[in-house]
């Protein structure tokens, strides 16, 4: 169905009025609105990357703004760039303004004559126009995409052909600069016009669908956001559970393995996509105005960049897992905290660049953004200082490949196991069961000795023989020692040595020097206490003993009242100790 085309019948006093019946509400926001509407949709865009929807504003800033430029003029209708062209004339159409319309023509034509053409235009841009406005130009020079003081709008597509939509710089004398519709273009509008006032959606609707607005939206495309966007979500899943259960029937019965699980066919970033591809469809198979054209441009464009979000920090997931596999069986646990802090890193990465894509779209300038990032960091990285140290100390321990879980270290007095090595400290259970946790720098400081690691363990007892021992005695016990040691299957033969060391202050010391080889401690522990038992055999086969710690007084006399007096003590003492034993016996 087509809508009659405007006649010379009215009067230019009334065209407003006429042009504000002809002009759909919903068509296109108004400056207030706009303003309001894009801090809105910024806020949106950031919970759309976790998979709410939200929509972009109708006119949207496009390239970074150019530095300032005082000898411009600035127009009072905002002509001064592409996008302030574009823009104003949109909002004056929306408000059925057509005096003010008329203004962002290059025509020829007045009154009645280029309202209608104003009218034509709004119409021709508001049903076909592509809803890409944030990336037209805001520099006064324009994008030079097309060439000199010309700027390309849109491509707007007929039956018959293609019709651009360029605005011109035009010189205005004392006004300086403005940008205009080419007249090139106007003459294409009435035809194209007759092809496209066609009725649209908003024109269909109930008027309680599309008279409110909410955040400049109307209330029928929130609705479709919130309750639409869900159901259609949510069907998706259905099919993703019709066709895994088919393909997963089909498998079993290929393979002859009832255990085969179902696969997923359509991950939950998969279902994204393919709403996206949904309204996206529906969009372009149904006649909508610019502004929800627009709208539904931002929807698709934000559930495109949190589905391939989703899908990077997935894949980033499987990688780490595939790759921490590879690492467990070659026993190299311990990069786990690296490898964990690399997906992280990655999956901040992947974040931060989405946002950006998200802010370009919104037409955002991101410099200011990653220069107080830039700053913020710096402040960061000075109050966390001792942490990044700890997460480097940790790195350098996992590369170096000093400490492994399970490993048995003594760093200072602390003795234990290691049970787990994260980035910011290291936990060690000691002997008493407790937990000590180390941070990283301190052990990349301090001098580490890892028990467990010993590929053979030393054997190093000292016998003490007594002073009553002869040498016979004590050569006959060495070479016992020597040819037991020798014999053994756990002793390493070419480190056996067996020496009598030195004259102790109460014993003749026998150095005994070896080294054992033993799975871990305990081995050791056992393989040492059975070899010291056939050493005290030994001892005890060649007629020696041990030696005890003790002292020997040798007493003299000096005169025959002092032998008295000796003898007497001596006696003395001897009675007391006759005494001391019957009693006990008693």
């Amino acid at each position: 169905m087509r809508a009659g085309r405007n006649g010379g019948s009215f009067h230019a006093t009334n065209l407003k009025n006429d042009l504000s019946l002809l002009v759909p509400e919903s068509a296109l926001l108004s400056e207030k609105r706009m303003m309001r509407l894009h801090a809105s949709a910024l806020l949106l865009s950031l919970i759309l990357l976790f998979c709410v929807p939200v929509f972009p504003q109708l006119v949207m800033p496009g390239n970074a703004p150019a530095a300032a430029q005082p000898d411009v003029p600035k127009d009072a209708l905002g002509r001064s760039t592409p996008r302030g062209t574009v823009r104003g004339f949109l909002a004056a159409g929306q408000k059925g303004d057509a005096e003010v319309a008329v203004e962002y023509l290059n025509t020829r034509l007045r009154g009645k004559a280029a309202a209608v053409l104003a009218h034509q235009l709004f119409v021709v841009l508001d049903r076909r126009l592509p809803a890409r406005l944030n990336l037209l130009s805001d520099r006064p020079e324009g994008s030079l995409s097309i060439g000199l003081n010309q700027d390309l709008v849109g491509t707007i597509s007929t039956a018959n052909r293609s019709v651009d939509i360029i605005v011109e710089r035009v010189d205005r004398g004392k006004s300086g600069f403005v940008w205009l519709f080419s007249s090139k273009t106007l003459e294409s509008i009435p035809d194209v016009y007759e092809e496209v006032n066609v009725v649209s959606v908003h024109d269909i609707l109930p008027g309680f669908l599309v008279s409110p607005r909410v955040a400049g939206v109307v209330l029928f495309e929130w609705i479709a956001v919130f309750v639409g966007m869900p159901l259609l979500y949510l069907l998706t899943g259905l099919l993703n559970r019709v066709l895994s259960s088919l393909v997963g029937l089909l498998r079993r019965r290929v393979y002859h393995r009832a255990d085969l699980p179902k696969p997923e066919l359509l991950p939950k970033p998969v279902r994204l996509l393919l709403l996206a591809a949904v309204i996206r469809w529906a969009r372009d198979k149904v006649s909508l105005p610019l502004s929800a054209r627009q709208f539904w441009s931002g929807v698709i464009a934000i559930l495109v960049i949190a589905a391939c979000l989703w899908l990077f920090l997935l894949l980033n997931s499987r990688c780490e897992q595939y790759i921490l596999q590879r690492l467990r069986d070659r026993n190299l646990t311990g990069t786990a905290s690296i490898l964990r802090l690399g997906r992280r890193v990655v999956d901040l990465l992947g974040i931060f660049a989405a946002l950006l894509v998200t802010l370009h779209y919104f037409g955002v300038n991101p410099t200011a953004a990653l220069a107080g990032l830039g700053v913020g960091g710096i402040a960061v990285a000075l109050a966390a200082q001792k942490t990044l140290e700890n997460v480097v100390g940790g790195v350098s321990l996992i590369l170096d490949n000093a400490v492994r879980a399970g490993d048995t270290l003594k760093i200072g007095d602390t003795v234990g196991t290691v049970e787990d090595i994260g980035l910011r400290s290291t936990r060690i259970r000691t002997f008493d069961r407790s937990v000590v946790i180390v941070p990283n720098g301190q052990i990349a400081n301090v001098s580490l000795e890892t028990l467990s690691s010993r590929d053979k363990f030393w054997f190093h007892p000292t016998v003490g023989l007594r002073y009553e021992t002869t040498s016979a005695q004590i050569r006959s016990v060495a070479d016992g020692i020597r040819n037991l040691l020798a014999e053994h299957s756990s002793v390493e033969r070419s480190s056996v040595r067996v020496r009598f060391l030195r004259f102790g202050p109460f014993s003749l010391d026998l150095d005994i020097f070896a080294y054992i080889f033993a799975r871990d401690w305990s081995h050791f522990l056992q393989i040492q206490e059975e070899l010291l038992l056939w050493v005290m055999e030994i001892v005890q086969q060649n007629g020696a003993q041990m030696a005890l710690p003790s002292q020997t007084m040798y007493l003299t006399a000096d005169s025959a009242g002092d032998e008295t007096s000796l003898a007497r003590a001596l006696a003395a003492d001897r009675k007391l100790g006759r005494e001391t034993a019957a009693t006990k016996s008693a």
